[in-house]
Order: structure tokens, then sequence, then C-alpha cells
């Protein structure tokens, strides 16, 4: 089938969220053909240029979401802005054009303005109708026109959001936007809405497509609403974390007032209840995730966890070394069983700090044990000031220590980059002590702690996120902010090695069951099988020729017929005659009677006899019978 990827700085480029993850599963999956419909979110993710694509990659379309206001987008197709039937220009419209648009906008910012009344259900109040009536007739129109960015940030989208903030039922937050407020709004409104404006939306891109696979939801996500709206292809969503989420924990860092955070807050919300409600199936990456969906509106009969495939090979030689060592009771660790190891990006929420008090109770208990930190700043400023602070912190608390007069001092904590001589790679970091602590206070998915569990270590975390899911029961888990107890937990594994090797044995074969990329695959062959099973040909190009003739057998028969395909609805057999029925006694089943489906269940409406040899056995067997 041919699948289109929709991803959002990400995939092909270079750099970019849900990079890996898209590249396994294109290469695992050669029997299908991708399309890529790739947004970039800056100029530099561009400079970096796309990763090698495999074969099975038939065609890419990308478009920036980081052009300023006075370029013109490039992929997004304009033929004649609908910006100048607002802000004039040479070409005029008619006021029906001019009526729509103010319609549509004035619908889709009510609802973001207006909030739900409470113990209302997300997508079942008036509110999600309403953004969807605008976000579908914008859409339209967007493709009518030729697009719809410079109409957004127009004086008369200004004038519609002020009159739609002041109106009765909106929150006092939001009435209390000034006009600086709404034109930072309107421009943060233009470049989410942006996916509109692009050409993607005829039959030669997404609407060539049989499915729409979007790797996140937002702003990934909107070119498989509108290739639904317009072309009927289904939508399937993977999100591994949380865009809403996300939003939320990013919104304090922004340069923007109070009004302007409620309203990009309530727009990405209504927006991820409506990707949630067209979905045809939603995964999320873990059950934390799993349950922001569900709040937000994601139907359960629709959810499937799957959980992010990870390379375990190239953990497999440390994995295998831990397993047989603790099989014949010998303590594993090139840094030392007394070693403990932390593995991450070093930025404010994976809680260093608590963690270097933490080990500071360690040292009381167990004198002679080390912490290795193995990491790099994030990206930003405050990371690298972050990282300064941690290892002042480190010098304080731990002073170089020298085991005789004429030796140089060394520090129980060292701050170290993976890439050196001694650890030239991830699989080594982990190898070198015997427990593995995660110390975060905000987390999503644990991706190192899925490595450490590939490694056969036993592992200390903190109860955020979805560790808890991962971990289950193969490793200690601690409540956060609580270096007491994230001490306690270590000084409990490094006084017992036999349990370090019962639990990282336990943990590396959960993680082998769970976390491979072989798992991920298996899942979404599975879930493109059953999305693809339910969508008849629905292009006529597909059924006809290069003359157009009719291609035979292009149009399977059971297209025609209601409901699943492969379960015989109730037309196909034969219906009971409730006279006969009373008149025929009882009797013992014939041979090749059907059976009830379940103990104690009824018994089915009729039964089949025995199927005749030859050639004419299906014209033998009862009319209707559906054997035909």
């Amino acid at each position: 089938m041919r699948i289109g990827l929709l991803t959002d700085g990400g995939y092909p480029y270079a750099t970019g969220e849900s990079r890996l993850w898209c590249d396994r599963l294109v290469r695992g999956l050669p029997q299908h053909e991708f399309d890529l419909f790739a947004l970039s979110r800056s100029a530099h993710q561009e400079d970096q240029g796309w990763v090698r694509l495999p074969p099975q990659v038939s065609r890419v379309r990308t478009a920036p979401l980081w052009t300023p206001e006075d370029g013109t987008l490039r992929g997004s197709g304009e033929r004649g802005l609908l910006a100048r039937l607002v802000t004039g220009g040479e070409q005029s419209y008619g006021r029906r054009d001019r009526r729509r648009f103010t319609d549509r906008l004035t619908a889709l910012a009510t609802a973001i303005c207006t909030p739900d009344e409470a113990g209302t259900e997300a997508g079942e109040g008036p509110g999600a109708q309403l953004f969807a009536e605008g976000l579908y007739g914008l859409a339209e129109l967007a493709r009518e026109r030729g697009g719809l960015h410079l109409a957004l940030r127009s004086e008369g989208t200004v004038r519609i959001l002020e009159a739609v903030s002041r109106a009765r039922g909106t929150g006092r937050t939001v009435q209390n936007a000034t006009v600086p407020d709404l034109l930072a709004f309107a421009a943060e409104l233009e470049r989410a809405l942006r996916p509109l404006s692009l050409d993607w939306y005829d039959q030669e891109s997404l609407g060539a497509v049989d499915l729409c696979h979007a790797a996140s939801g937002g702003a990934a996500a909107l070119p498989g609403l509108l290739a639904k709206r317009f072309f009927g292809v289904p939508l399937l969503v993977t999100e591994h974390g949380v865009p809403l989420r996300a939003h939320y924990l990013s919104a304090a860092d922004s340069p923007y007032g109070t009004p302007v955070r409620a309203l990009l807050a309530g727009f990405h919300g209504r927006l991820a209840t409506e990707v949630y409600r067209q979905a045809a199936i939603v995964t999320p990456g873990n059950t934390h995730v799993r349950r922001w969906q569900r709040r937000c509106g994601a139907d359960p009969a629709q959810q499937r966890t799957v959980y992010p495939g990870m390379a375990a090979e190239r953990f497999g030689r440390v994995g295998e070394d831990a397993e047989r060592l603790g099989a014949a009771g010998e303590d594993d660790g090139a840094g030392g069983p007394g070693t403990l190891v932390w593995v991450g990006r070093i930025e404010p929420s994976k809680d260093l700090i608590a963690l270097l008090h933490a080990f500071a109770e360690v040292r009381r208990a167990e004198p002679g044990a080390r912490l290795r930190v193995f990491g790099a700043p994030a990206d930003g400023e405050e990371a690298a000031t972050y990282l300064a602070h941690c290892e002042a912190l480190a010098a304080q608390l731990f002073p170089d220590e020298a085991t005789g007069a004429h030796t140089e001092g060394v520090g129980p904590v060292t701050f170290e980059e993976i890439g050196g001589p001694e650890i030239p790679g991830l699989a080594e970091a982990y190898a070198a002590g015997g427990v593995i602590v995660l110390s975060s206070v905000v987390e999503g998915f644990p991706v190192s702690l899925v490595e450490a569990m590939f490694c056969g270590r036993a592992t200390v975390s903190t109860d955020v996120g979805a560790v808890v899911e991962v971990i289950g029961g193969t490793g200690l888990v601690v409540p956060p902010r609580n270096p007491k107890a994230l001490a306690d937990a270590c000084v409990a594994l490094l006084r017992d090695p036999e349990r370090r090797a019962r639990l990282g044995a336990a943990a590396r074969a959960r993680a082998l069951e769970l976390f491979t990329v072989e798992q991920n695959l298996a899942a979404f062959r599975g879930i493109y099988l059953e999305l693809i099973s339910h969508t008849p040909v629905r292009r006529e190009a597909d059924t006809v020729d290069a003359h157009g003739a009719p291609l035979p057998f292009a149009t399977p028969p059971e297209a025609r017929l209601l409901g699943h395909w492969t379960r015989p609805g109730p037309h196909l057999r034969p219906q009971p005659d409730p006279d006969r029925a009373a008149a025929v006694p009882c009797r013992a089943a014939e041979p090749g009677a059907r059976l009830p489906d379940r103990p104690g269940g009824p018994e089915p409406q009729h039964t089949r006899r025995p199927e005749p040899e030859g050639v004419c056995a299906v014209a033998a067997g009862p009319a209707g019978d559906g054997d035909a």
C-alpha cells in the first residue's frame, strides 16, 4: 500500500524529533511505498540536510514553517491570495467569499475563546463542533483561493478576534486581551494554520495515498485531517509524547502575556481533540501518553499502545556478559560493582542536584562508592549554566581524594562525555557501573532506562512519566525530589549483588520482549493491514487503464458488501420460520452440525450439512447458505 508519512520538524531531516523512529519504520516495512510530507521548523534544520532515504520512499514534499511573514511559502502553491479580499489588492473578490472567511474565522475564534461547561467531555460540547466548522471551512477556502497566511494576519482578522474575545461567555483572561495581545495571537494562529495553505491537497499528492500516518499530533496531523476531509483517506496518529502537554510546560518560558498564552492553549486543546476524534486509530507510546489522549477526547476503543522500538543489538554484548556473569555469581561492571552511573542530557528537568545530594548519603553508608555522570548539556544557555552549577556543587560536596602522599587526588564524582578512548559508546557507559540511576522530575518515555535494561543492569528511578510502566517490577522506583529515598535504594542494591544480578536479568528479558524494533514493526504492520481492510478502493484512477477502460478485478466484489468483508452478515443466513420450528421435534445434532460458539451460548440459527464432493458441490447446497 501507499503510506503518506506526515512529520513536523523531524524525518527526513538529519535533526529533529522522531527521526530515528520514522527511519526505522520506513526501512523495516519495504513491502509498502512511502510518500513523505515534512514540515521544517527552522532554517538551521534545513541546512543540516536529509538522512539517506531508502528506495521505498517514492516522493518527498516539504514546507517550512519558519518563513518570514513577507516571504512566499515554498510548497504553498499560492494562486491569488485570499488575503487580498481582506487587505485589498489588484484582484477583487465578491461578497460571498468575504462572508465565508468572516463566518469561518468567527466560528474558529469562538471555539478557542469559549471554554466548555464544567463536566463536559472533551469533544462532546458545542465548542468542538464550532472548531471543526471553522477549521474545515477555512481549509476549503484556502484550497479554492490559494492560501490564507496573509489573510490571517490582516486587520480584519484582528477585528474578528477582538469582537469574539469581548463576547459573553469567554473567560476573564481572554476578555482582558489588548490589541498587542491579539496581534501576537493572530501571528501565532497564522503560523499554526500554515498547513492549510499548502498545495498538498489534490489527487496527485495526499489524494493518492491509501493511508496517512502522522508521526505526532498538532501541525503534523493537520494535513492528515484535510486528506480525510477531502479524499476520505484514513488517518493514523502516533504520539510518543504529548504535544499539548509540551505546550503547557513551555508556556511559562513564553515571552507572551497571560491572555496570549490562554488563547494558544485553547487553540492547541481544540486541535488535539479534533485530531483524536478524526483519527481511525491512535497509537500512544506508553500509558502516560494514553491517559493524556483519553483526557483530550480520544476513544479508548481506537487506542493501541505501541512502544517505540529501539535497537537492542548495539547493547547485546554488554547484556550477554552481564547475564553470563550473573549466572556464575560474579560481579559485573568495568567500573566496579560499587559504581553508580547516570546517562542522559544534562538539563534542569533531570534533577542532578538531587542526585548529588543523594550520593552524599550513599557515601556515608558506602565510602568506596563512585558516581559517573555521562552526558552533554542540552541545547541552550540554561543547560550549560546548569551543568556548571552541578560541577561546582560536586566539587564542594566531594573534594578530591588521594590514596597516598605522592598520588594525585581524584573525586568520587566525575562528569564525562561519551566518545573517548575509555568510553567509546553508550554500551560501554552502561557497562561502567553496577547500578544505573535516573533522577528526573519530568520524563516522557525513559529511553536511557530501556538502554540500561538491554544491558542487563539493575536500575533505581524516580516515579515520573512512563517509568513504572517501563520498569514493570524489574527495578527500584522512588518518589521524585527525595534524595533520602534515592540514596536508600542505591545502597540497598550496592550491598546485595545477587539482587542486582536478578533484577538485571529480569530487566533485560522484559526489554527484549517489549521494546525492540521488531516488536514495533510487527505492531504497525498489523495496524496498516487493519486500517486498509476497512477501506475499499476509492480512486477511479486505480480501476481504469490508460485508455479509460475498466481494469478486470480492480474492485473486489467484497468491496460492495456492507459491513466487515471477512465476517458473514445476517443477509447471508436464512431466517428460521417460527411456525416450522415449532412443528419440528427436537433431535440429536447431525454430523457436521455447528455447536454453540461458547459454553452455555445459544445454538446457531442454522446448521451446515457436510458439503458434497465434485465440481458442482456448491450448487448442491441450500440457497443462501453463503458458500457461493
